[in-house]
C-alpha cells in the first residue's frame, strides 16, 4: 500500500440559499430546518406528491402537502428558459433543475440538484491529470464526475489551454460567464444535447486547446468525435454513465471508448493454448482513452492505468485488478495497487468449474484465493488431460448421468464397453452431473437451467456420435477409449514380437512393458505360439511379462 501524505484542506462552494430562494416558501424552510447542507443532493417536486430531498444516505418527505401547479409555475418563474434536454439553471451558479412532461408539453415534475464546486478533490488523480494521456471517468449518476471534471479543468487551466464543452451548462453554470470554479478554462456551451460532437470536432479546429474537457458522452457520434479528437494530439478528459469497465464494454454505443469488441476465429493451436472456443472476442481497436477511473463512492475510486490491457485481459475472462485510491478518515489518500493472479490455463479453467462456453465477462479469476473451486457449472470439452480426470471418483461410487439430447443407448454401450465407473440416471434429481449437446446447451433449454440451479456440473459434447461421448468418458474418467486400447493392445502385443527378434539375436530374456492382466494373459499366449517361455514378474500396476529363450 502506497501512502499520500498530501491531505489538502478541501473547500466547498455550492450558493445554496440561491437554490432554496427560487422554491416556494415553505418546502425552503422544510430544507433549512434539516440542516444537512453538506449531504444535500437534490430537491424533488412532483405533481400531485409529497416534496421530498435527497441525501447521500436517505430520501426524506419536507412537507405534509401535495405539490401543486401553482408551485412548479413558481420555480420555473424564477430559472432560466428550459433547453432541448428540459435542463435549466441559474446565473453564476452550478445548480440544475431538470422538468418532467407530460404528454402535452406541461411541465409536472422538477428535479432541482444541487451544485457544488469542491476545491482540493482533484489531488486523488492529480497525478493521472497531469499525465497528459486522456481519461474516462465513469461513475453512476450523482456521485461526483462533474464535480471531479470541473476540478481538472481548473487546476489544468492555470498552465494548458484547456476547454471545456459544456452541453447542459453543469460545468461551467448557467449564463454567458462561466463559474469562477472553472478557473481559467474556456466554455463553449451547445445549442442543444445532439449537436454536442459537432461542437467537440469545432473546439478543436478553431480554437487550438491542448485540453478538451466533456461532460456525460452518451452517443455514438459523441463517442466517434472523442476518438478524432485523440487522434489529433489533444488530451481528453471526459465521463460517461456506468459503473465499470465491463458494464463500458457491454454498452454498444460506448464501448469504441476503450477500444470497441469484435468477434474473431482463432486457429486450433491458438484456441488450444488460450483455452477458449474458436471464436472469441477481441478488442477491436486502440482504445480513445488511455486511462480509467471508475467512482465507486466519493473518496473512493478504481484506476485502470491501461485501458488497453485491462480490456484484452477482461475479453479473455481473466480481468486485472485496478488500482483502488481512497481517502481515510485523517483526509489522506491510500492507494493499493492489487497483485495480478496468474491466468488458468484450460484444465485448470475446466477442474475449477470454469465454463469455456462463457462470455469473457463470466468467466471470473478469484483474485482473493486462485485456488480452483467448484462453481455451479462445469462443462467438458477437448482440452482436457486424460491423465488429470476432471470427475472424481475417490468415493467408490458409480457416477449418476443424466443425458440430455445424447442417446442413452450409446451413452450405455460405451460406458459398458470403456468400464465407466457410471451409471444413466433417471431423473435429473438422482443424477450428479448432466450431458448434453453443445447446441442444446446453448439455447438454455429447461433441463440445462434446472441443472444449473441445482448446482450439477454441466459438460457438454459437440455432437451426438458414439466418438464423442466415448472421448468425454475418456477424458472424464481418465479412461481409454475404445480406439485408443485396441492401439494399445496391438502395441502389447507388438512388444513380443520384438522380444522375439531380440531372443533370436542372442539375448537371454527380454522383458516386456508393465501393462493390464488381460495384456498380459494375451501375451503369454503368443509367446507360447512362439515356443518360448514367459513368466509374470512383479506387483500391480507393475507387474509385467519376462520372455525366456528356452
Amino acid at each position: 500500500m502506497n501512502e499520500n501524505t498530501n491531505s489538502r484542506t478541501q473547500g466547498i462552494t455550492d450558493d445554496l440559499e440561491a437554490l432554496l430562494s427560487v422554491l416556494p416558501e415553505d418546502v425552503a424552510h422544510a430544507v433549512r430546518s434539516k440542516n444537512d447542507f453538506a449531504n444535500l443532493l437534490e430537491i424533488i417536486l412532483d405533481l400531485g406528491r409529497y416534496p421530498s430531498a435527497r441525501f447521500v444516505s436517505e430520501e426524506i418527505r419536507l412537507l405534509d402537502r401535495y405539490i401543486s401547479h401553482d408551485d412548479l409555475d413558481y420555480v420555473t418563474s424564477r430559472i432560466s428558459d428550459f433547453d432541448a434536454d428540459n435542463r435549466a439553471g441559474m446565473e453564476r451558479t452550478l445548480h440544475r433543475i431538470s422538468a418532467i412532461r407530460n404528454r402535452r408539453g406541461r411541465i409536472v415534475g422538477l428535479t432541482c440538484r444541487v451544485g457544488r464546486a469542491v476545491y482540493g478533490t482533484i489531488d486523488i488523480i492529480e497525478d493521472l491529470v497531469y499525465s497528459g494521456e486522456s481519461i474516462l471517468i465513469l461513475g453512476k449518476p450523482g456521485v461526483g464526475k462533474t464535480t471531479l471534471l470541473r476540478e481538472a479543468a481548473r487546476t489544468l487551466s492555470e498552465k494548458k489551454r484547456v476547454i471545456i464543452v459544456d452541453t447542459s451548462n453543469e460545468i461551467g453554470g448557467d449564463g454567458d460567464v462561466p463559474h469562477p470554479a472553472v478557473g481559467a478554462a474556456r466554455r463553449m456551451q451547445v445549442p442543444k444535447p445532439s449537436l454536442q460532437h459537432e461542437v467537440m470536432i469545432e473546439a478543436v479546429e478553431n480554437h487550438n486547446p491542448e485540453v478538451i474537457v466533456i461532460d456525460e458522452i452518451g452517443r455514438e457520434l459523441e463517442a466517434l468525435a472523442a476518438r478524432t479528437i485523440a487522434e489529433r494530439g489533444v488530451q481528453l478528459i471526459g465521463t460517461a454513465h456506468g459503473n465499470g469497465l465491463e458494464n463500458l464494454l457491454l454498452n454498444p454505443t460506448l464501448s469504441d471508448l476503450v477500444g470497441g469488441i469484435e468477434s474473431v476465429t482463432l486457429s486450433d493451436d491458438e484456441a488450444r493454448r488460450r483455452g477458449t472456443q474458436k471464436t472469441v472476442l477481441e478488442r477491436r481497436s486502440p482504445p480513445t482513452f488511455n486511462i480509467l477511473v471508475e467512482i465507486q463512492e466519493r473518496d473512493h475510486l478504481n484506476v485502470h492505468r491501461d485501458i488497453a490491457s485491462a480490456v484484452d485481459a477482461s475479453l479473455r475472462g481473466y480481468p486485472l485488478a485496478p488500482e483502488e485510491r481512497y481517502r481515510d478518515k485523517q483526509g489522506k489518500i491510500r492507494m493499493v495497487q492489487a497483485s495480478q493472479p496468474k491466468p488458468l490455463n484450460a484444465n485448470q479453467s475446466l477442474r475449477g468449474g470454469r465454463n469455456m462456453d462463457n462470455s469473457p465477462f463470466q468467466r471470473r479469476v478469484n483474485v482473493a484465493d486462485q485456488a480452483p473451486q467448484r462453481t455451479r457449472k462445469e462443462r467438458y470439452e477437448d482440452f482436457v488431460d486424460p491423465e488429470d480426470p476432471i470427475i472424481k471418483t475417490d468415493d467408490g461410487r458409480e457416477k449418476r448421468i443424466f443425458p440430455f439430447g445424447v442417446a442413452r443407448n450409446r451413452l450405455l454401450q460405451a460406458m459398458k464397453s470403456m468400464n465407466a465407473p457410471a451409471v444413466i440416471a433417471r431423473d435429473l434429481k438422482e443424477a450428479d452431473l448432466l450431458l448434453t449437446q453443445r447446441r442444446y446447451y446453448r439455447e438454455r433449454l429447461q433441463p440445462v437451467i434446472d441443472a444449473e440451479n441445482k448446482g450439477l456440473p454441466i459438460f457438454v459434447i459437440r455432437s451426438n456420435t458414439s466418438q464423442q461421448i466415448e472421448q468425454f468418458l475418456a477424458d472424464s474418467f481418465g479412461l481409454a477409449t475404445p480406439q485408443q486400447q485396441r492401439d494399445k493392445d496391438d502395441e502389447a502385443l507388438a512388444q513380443v514380437e520384438i522380444a522375439v527378434d531380440l531372443l533370436r539375436a542372442g539375448e537371454r530374456y527380454v522383458d516386456l512393458q508393465p501393462d493390464s492382466a488381460y495384456i498380459r494373459k494375451k501375451q503369454h499366449e503368443l509367446a507360447r505360439e512362439y515356443g518360448l517361455v514367459s513368466q509374470s514378474f512383479g506387483k500391480d500396476p507393475n507387474r509385467y511379462v519376462r520372455i525366456y529363450r528356452d
